[in-house]
């Protein structure tokens, strides 16, 4: 007789019971997690929703607030990219260059590769341009000769600071007709500066705001935690562990976060919405069809994504500082 047929029969028995069980055991964990995840949310409805609403709103405002700025400096950025006038190099040619050689001149440059457009301005437009601009007219007129050189205005294909634009204009700035060339980057390099600033207020601010909802979420926690200390008690005498009692508020603190996240979404949807035809009118009026950007799916994936990590990090702090200080004697 085999005595070793039932000894492995059992071993077998027992792997698969373990099996089993740890399936069980996984089961039950994620049925725990939905059911306290459905719970928490019920609560925040029915127990408290003027206190939940409020809550809501609060970390929506934080959030809206560097969101709005961003969305600002992003269309900022949209109709920089729009815009026609980009760097220019402007050709003072000399003065006894003809206006025929001149116009020759520019023609010749529209060929150049990385020209995108060239304009000729001969001296007599010139003057008449600065006649009308400066208010001198009469002083002009008393001029025995025009002083104003001819000038080519070329629009490079790339105006970057340490682009193609300086190439071009170190070649240009060569050429025999050419008295003195200019390259116009100072709105380039403001600009610049503004969206640099811009998107470390934004940063700053966002930062700011953010430890804000969490603060804000870790008290609204604390008040919760207050208010079911008994429960608590009772959860802890029949030897719930730390994790289990906790689990509840962390779901808390991320739907706060999540609601505030979805309260700021809507915010800067409404307010895109509210601004769309005014800009889009005032647009019209300077012949550009730019039209406001909506919010786009990643910043609504970081609103939602963001106040629910925020309101779980708050609902995590105020726990571990509160949760340990309730223990039954």
């Amino acid at each position: 007789m085999n005595k070793s047929a039932p000894r492995a029969d059992v071993r077998r028995s027992a792997a698969t019971t373990r099996r089993v069980s740890t399936s069980d055991r996984l089961a039950g964990w994620r049925a725990h997690h939905r059911d306290v995840a459905l719970d928490s949310l019920r609560r925040l409805f029915l127990r408290s929703p003027l206190g939940s609403l409020a809550t809501w709103l609060v970390i929506g405002v934080a959030m809206a607030l560097p969101g709005a700025l961003y969305l600002a400096l992003d269309n900022l950025d949209r109709l920089a990219s729009r815009w026609d006038g980009a760097a220019q190099i402007s050709l003072f040619l000399k003065l006894d260059v003809a206006d025929e050689a001149g116009s020759q001149l520019a023609q010749k440059l529209e060929r150049e590769q990385g020209v995108a457009k060239v304009q000729f301005i001969s001296r007599q437009q010139a003057l008449d341009e600065f006649r009308e601009l400066s208010g001198f007219g009469d002083v002009l007129n008393q001029l025995e000769r025009n002083p104003l050189p001819a000038v080519i205005v070329v629009q490079p294909l790339e105006a970057t600071l340490g682009g193609g634009a300086e190439k071009l204009l170190a070649k240009l700035k060569a050429l025999p007709e050419v008295e003195q060339a200019v390259l116009d980057l100072q709105w380039v390099q403001r600009l610049t500066a503004i969206m640099a600033l811009g998107q470390k207020l934004a940063l700053a601010l966002g930062l700011m705001l953010s430890i804000g909802v969490v603060l804000v979420v870790g008290n609204t926690i604390r008040l919760a935690i207050e208010s079911r200390r008994d429960e608590i008690m009772v959860m802890k005498l029949v030897g719930a562990t730390n994790r289990f009692v906790r689990r509840p508020f962390l779901y808390t603190g991320a739907w706060y976060g999540l609601g505030g996240g979805l309260v700021a979404w809507l915010a800067l949807t409404i307010c895109l919405l509210w601004l769309g035809n005014p800009v889009a009118q005032l647009a019209e009026l300077y012949g550009s069809d730019f039209a406001l950007g909506g919010v786009g799916l990643r910043v609504s994936l970081l609103l939602l994504a963001g106040g629910t990590l925020l309101g779980w990090l708050g609902a995590w702090f105020s726990v571990g500082r509160h949760l340990s200080a309730i223990e039954p004697r």
